[in-house]
């Protein structure tokens, strides 16, 4: 009973396979693919993951709010044509969004890339996803989709052992 409450997933599958009961590892194909399966998380642990989704997420999104400003944080004229134009979103003034979008997609990425309050930033910026789907790009779900599956990730995850939230003890 407390291998099916067991945290690694591949615990429960073997504790209801009847060749795993009594001890002996499943035979043929799929023994030998738990086997790979196994390899693998070994492979490519969790910390990992993390580092690699918070740059890739973050350059995404980094990338995208340096296209919105000169020099440091000087939002440009062009932005501000960008979020009347072709953004047009509801309940928000151009100037207000403007401005909120490029600080966001400046901060979170940055606390990401250093892995400083992961959980928060991530959702921060799945929240600017879900705004950018709905109101935005709704066409372009699969992109938006693949953002939101690294952000689902370091959500429920955290920052992972190479991150700041792990130095200072922030979960």
């Amino acid at each position: 009973m407390n291998t099916l409450l067991s945290t690694k997933p591949t615990d429960a599958i073997e504790a209801t396979d009847p060749a795993a009961a009594d001890g002996n590892p499943p035979a043929g194909l799929r023994g030998i693919w738990n086997q790979l399966a196994s390899q693998f998380t070994r492979l490519v642990p969790h910390d990992a993951l993390a580092l690699i989704d918070r740059l890739a997420i973050a350059a995404i999104f980094f990338l995208s709010g340096r296209t919105k400003v000169e020099g440091w944080l000087t939002v440009t004229d062009s932005a501000y044509a960008l979020f009347r134009d072709e953004y047009k979103l509801p309940l928000i003034p151009v100037e207000i969004a403007a401005h909120a979008a490029a600080w966001a997609e400046h901060l979170f990425p940055l606390l990401l890339m250093i892995g400083l309050f992961t959980r928060l930033s991530a959702l921060a910026l799945l929240g600017m996803t879900l705004v950018i789907q709905l109101f935005v790009y709704p066409d372009a779900w699969p992109t938006h989709l693949s953002w939101a599956g690294l952000l689902l990730y370091l959500v429920g995850r955290g920052g992972g052992t190479l991150s700041l939230d792990r130095l200072l003890r922030i979960r």
